[in-house]
């Protein structure tokens, strides 16, 4: 405004200054307050325009909902003081953290957090002032951040490969919705946490699957919003993925009376990693769907006797497996068992090797166990030799299922056929065993020096008086020289009653001694000649007294028969006899009057006078009669035996 004067002449002017107050120019002012969105940790800068004469004196507050006061930052600059200084009130404002800062230019005023945080989301207010009057405005400071992470995940619904993982929302979800989460599982004794899902999960529960059996894990879970993914929650607690074992197999009643009932079965097919504890075994009355423990607690064998059942009661039962991840399916037996007595008709299951003779040893323990059938429980009774068999001598020892023979040193006369008998009322099963025992047999009798020529002696004996009840195997002859006596083996398991020893030394004098032999062995003495035999040196004239001529030759002669044999089929069988003759006789087998000669499934051994035929892998069609006939030129033998082989049952 100016006002003029005149004054000799002249105008005078003077310009009053005009006055404007403070203006905060914001688009929205009037409205709603403005909200300024920041994501945690970025630069938060508020720019107000504002506008004044003169200069405005500028107040930042951060105030409540309420709109009450919390902090200010009150600052009395001048239009004088430079824009870029801080007022001395706006380093108080949050100066623990010294990361806010305001800056007051001539037409505006900046207001400046570095790094925002969640405590600095609020309300600002500015507030200009100047003599001529006030202006006002808020400005709403969101922060968003990325959620907090959530608690530690919950673990059910343990199976053989998967689990159930649950969790609960993050307490705080950043300001912005939670878009889903992030599942990872590890082993608890590494440190590689492996993610199971590439899309965000959008409920709280997940199935895990595709776990090892018997390792323990650990989960934990992320939240994950428009701002990124929170830190991981703490790891679930250790779990490990185990299942129940599967049902019990073969589940079968072995045996009934009138108040118990005996079960059996086998283990699983498949117990896990969980191992096994045991098993339960339970029954229910037919009609009844009750099932009643028939044990009481857990059982590890794979066999339970039921006991104190009521006679004519008609029961099912089952029986299930238990480990730490809880039952197994019941393996049942479909129909229902009636606890009564079964008359059962008695039968000896005689073990295949007491079929035979069985041979021992002097000395050796015998322990036969026949095992058998038969309810009630039969009576058992031993016979030797058509006898009684004597207690004292040998011991019987019987049981529900089973009778066994036993001596403790086997002696010469327990040789003999024994027969065992069970007897229920009037029905009976009787089985047949012979029993062979065995010794070293005698020396052989009546050695003698039968001529001595050049550097050969030949000796002459006879078969021992005791042959310890086996067949003589052979003989072993043995020389010593006079002077040292020491002596060497000359034959062994010579089957002949002669011999004839060679290459001895000229001018030495020869002792000569046999043992016989038979299964147990050479027997402990030997049949020794009572005087040496000479070689005569070179040179001394020896005339040899005229023998006749012996005709040695003999026509053939079987000195051990073929036997009747029972075999199984599809196991070999063998046939042996022996024959001697001079000259050495041509073997030929016959199958009901059929050479064998060129067929493959027989195959013919001669060793020493011992004649074998092996059949390999018998059938039925392979029964009949077998003769082996013996030809040599001073004529011929033949024997037979009759061979049945039997389809096992």
């Amino acid at each position: 405004m100016a006002e003029g004067k005149e004054n000799d002449g002249q105008v005078k002017i003077d310009f009053v200054p005009r006055e404007e107050p403070p203006k905060i120019h914001l688009d929205c002012l009037g409205q709603s307050p403005d909200t300024i969105v920041v994501v945690a940790g970025n630069k938060l800068r508020l720019d107000v325009p504002i506008s004044g004469d003169p200069t405005p004196t500028v107040i930042w507050q951060k105030v409540n909902k309420k709109g009450e006061l919390l902090q200010s930052n009150e600052d009395s600059m001048t239009p004088s003081e430079n824009s870029s200084d801080l007022s001395t009130d706006s380093k108080l404002l949050f100066e623990s953290e010294g990361r806010v800062r305001v800056e007051k230019h001539e037409d505006h005023c900046v207001f400046i957090i570095e790094g925002a945080e969640k405590e600095d989301e609020g309300v600002y207010r500015v507030i200009v002032k100047n003599p001529v009057g006030e202006d006002k405005a808020d400005i709403t400071v969101k922060v968003i951040d990325v959620p907090d992470p959530p608690e530690a995940p919950k673990i059910s619904n343990i199976g053989e490969d998967y689990c159930t993982v649950q969790w609960q929302p993050p307490t705080y979800d950043g300001g912005q919705p939670v878009l889903g989460y992030i599942l990872e599982r590890k082993k608890k004794k590494s440190y590689r946490w492996m993610r199971l899902n590439f899309d965000l999960l959008k409920e709280l529960t997940y199935e895990a699957k595709r776990m090892i059996e018997g390792v323990v894990y650990e989960m934990r879970i992320y939240a994950v919003n428009s701002i990124g993914m929170s830190r991981p929650s703490p790891a679930s607690q250790p779990f490990m993925p185990i299942a129940p074992p599967s049902e019990p197999t073969h589940f079968t009643v072995e045996d009934v009376s009138d108040t118990t009932v005996a079960l059996k079965w086998r283990p699983p097919e498949r117990i896990g990693a969980g191992g096994l504890d045991g098993y339960i075994v339970e029954y229910c009355k037919e009609g009844s769907a009750e099932w009643t423990p028939a044990l009481p607690g857990l059982t590890e064998r794979t066999s339970a006797l039921i006991k104190d059942l009521v006679t004519g009661d008609k029961l099912y039962f089952r029986v299930k497996a238990i480990n730490l991840a809880g039952e197994s399916g019941a393996a049942i037996i479909k129909e229902p068992i009636t606890v009564q007595e079964i008359m059962q008709r008695p039968k000896i299951w005689l073990p295949r090797h007491l079929r035979q003779t069985l041979v021992k040893k002097v000395g050796e323990t015998i322990n036969i166990m026949i095992p058998f059938q038969g309810k009630p429980r039969p009576k058992i009774s031993w016979m030797k030799d058509g006898q009684t068999l004597d207690s004292k001598d040998v011991g019987i020892r019987n049981s529900n299922t089973d009778t066994i023979l036993f001596i403790r040193k086997a002696e010469l006369h327990h040789s003999g056929a024994y027969e065992v008998t069970l007897q229920i009322e009037n029905m009976a099963d009787t089985v047949a065993i012979t029993i062979q025992i065995i010794d070293k047999p005698g020396p052989p009798q009546n050695i003698k020096l039968v001529d001595v020529w050049g550097f050969n002696v030949a000796l002459e004996w006879t078969p021992p008086q005791d042959d310890g009840n086996a067949q003589i195997l052979g003989y072993t002859v043995q020389k010593a020289d006079k002077k040292t006596m020491e002596w060497y083996t000359v034959y062994d398991h010579y089957r002949r009653t002669n011999c004839v020893v060679s290459d001895l030394i000229m001018g030495n004098e020869y002792f000569f001694r046999v043992f016989s032999e038979n299964l147990c062995g050479l027997s402990e003495t030997a049949a020794t000649t009572k005087n040496p035999a000479y070689i005569q040196k070179t040179g001394t004239t020896y005339k040899p007294p005229s023998y006749k001529e012996h005709d040695f030759s003999e026509p053939p002669k079987f000195t051990h028969p073929l036997v009747n044999r029972s075999v199984i089929a599809g196991y070999n069988a063998t046939l042996s006899c022996s024959v001697r003759g001079i000259p050495k006789p041509k073997i030929f087998w016959y199958k009901n009057k059929v050479d064998l000669s060129g067929d493959a499934k027989y195959r013919m051994f001669s060793k020493q006078g011992v004649l074998t035929l092996e059949i390999r892998k018998p059938t039925p069609f392979d029964g009949g009669f077998y003769t082996c006939k013996a030809v040599n030129e001073r004529g011929e033998a033949e024997i037979e035996c009759r061979l049945d082989v039997r389809v096992p049952q």
